[in-house]
């Protein structure tokens, strides 16, 4: 039996095997995905609004945060942009290009566990109550980066601030579970997930110093982590009914600046191959607003979608034992990290 036991439609889709491993893997199939024909779970209708809704979405000051958070304020949404950097520049790029003065920007570092704790006592001491929270920020560093927890920035960035957030958004009652009308919880993850590589619970968390070499295996590794909690989410919140959409997906490749910190031998060659390939952060954000705004979702949950194709994720990602091992690790760690 799957985990993820309420979704959409009937149909299920074949799971797809690319293992990611190396860059130019990863960029050649994210490429050629782009040209495969694709089944749509179906289409963003114009009158979908987020009126009334507040929208909280991490790494929103560049690339497809940014245009998730304009395109949800064009839509009517009260938009909160939670973001290390662009404050107020982006903030007020997204008010001018969506035509709205409701949006705001709260500062977070998503690699320090301080910043976070912060952000969440701002959040509960004005009383914010989120109905849709995408976890988009992601980070492709040029290697590896002791921070103040002693945890890795892209361990922290990439997988465990989504686990903390989400986690204590829920327990917070910002992010509130409710039968009638469930809030949804959006992950940005990636194909990338299916890597041939298995959670290692014994070495999880600890770090370990690697250069640029082994960037690309260790962001689909930190994806699989990421799919695997979306799906430990769902299935501990929606046991018998669906209390929070938990929803996740890969956007494709995006033309935006997350490989900003590769060496700058290769970035004219990423620009040519981003610029020529990639999609922008506009058409990108597409399967995004549909699991944030389709009404045909209402009380859906466990669904993830590569492009605006329903599939199933990666075995691992299901697998019951390794989701219920993965959240005792992170809960482990951040225990540790606070003590």
């Amino acid at each position: 039996m799957r985990p993820l036991p309420i979704i959409v439609k009937s149909l299920t889709y074949p799971m797809s095997e690319p293992k990611y491993d190396n860059a130019f893997k990863a960029t050649l199939n994210g490429i050629l995905d782009l040209f495969k024909k694709q089944t749509p779970i179906g289409v963003l209708k114009e009158d979908e609004r987020l009126a009334g809704k507040t929208c909280f979405i991490t790494g929103a000051n560049s690339g497809l945060g940014f245009a998730v958070a304009v395109q949800m304020a064009q839509r009517g949404a009260k938009v909160i942009m939670a973001c290390r950097g662009g404050i107020p520049e982006a903030g007020e790029a997204v008010k001018k290009l969506s035509g709205s003065q409701d949006v705001r920007m709260m500062s977070v570092d998503l690699s320090d566990l301080k910043s976070i704790d912060r952000l969440l006592l701002q959040l509960k001491q004005e009383q914010i109550n989120i109905d849709i929270a995408v976890y988009n920020a992601a980070v492709v560093p040029s290697g590896s980066k002791k921070m103040d927890s002693g945890f890795d920035q892209m361990f922290l960035v990439n997988y465990l601030s989504a686990f903390k957030l989400a986690n204590a958004m829920i327990d917070a009652g910002i992010i509130k579970k409710n039968e009638a009308h469930p809030s949804r919880i959006i992950f940005v993850s990636s194909e990338s997930h299916r890597t041939k590589l298995s959670i290692d619970f014994e070495k999880m968390g600890v770090f370990e110093e690697y250069t640029m070499g082994k960037v690309i295996a260790l962001y689909g590794y930190y994806k699989l982590m990421l799919s695997t909690y979306a799906t430990e989410l769902n299935r501990r919140i929606n046991k018998e009914s669906v209390q929070i959409s938990v929803f996740a997906l890969c956007p494709g490749p995006v033309n935006s600046n997350i490989a900003r910190a590769a060496p700058k031998i290769f970035t004219p060659l990423l620009k040519l191959i981003f610029g020529i390939f990639f999609k922008s952060p506009e058409a990108a954000a597409e399967p995004v607003m549909y699991l944030a705004c389709s009404q045909s979702l209402e009380k859906q949950s466990g669904i993830y979608l590569h492009l605006m194709q329903q599939k199933e994720m990666d075995e691992k990602a299901l697998n019951a034992e390794n989701g219920r091992k993965l959240w005792e690790k992170s809960e482990a760690l951040l225990a540790s990290a606070s003590a």
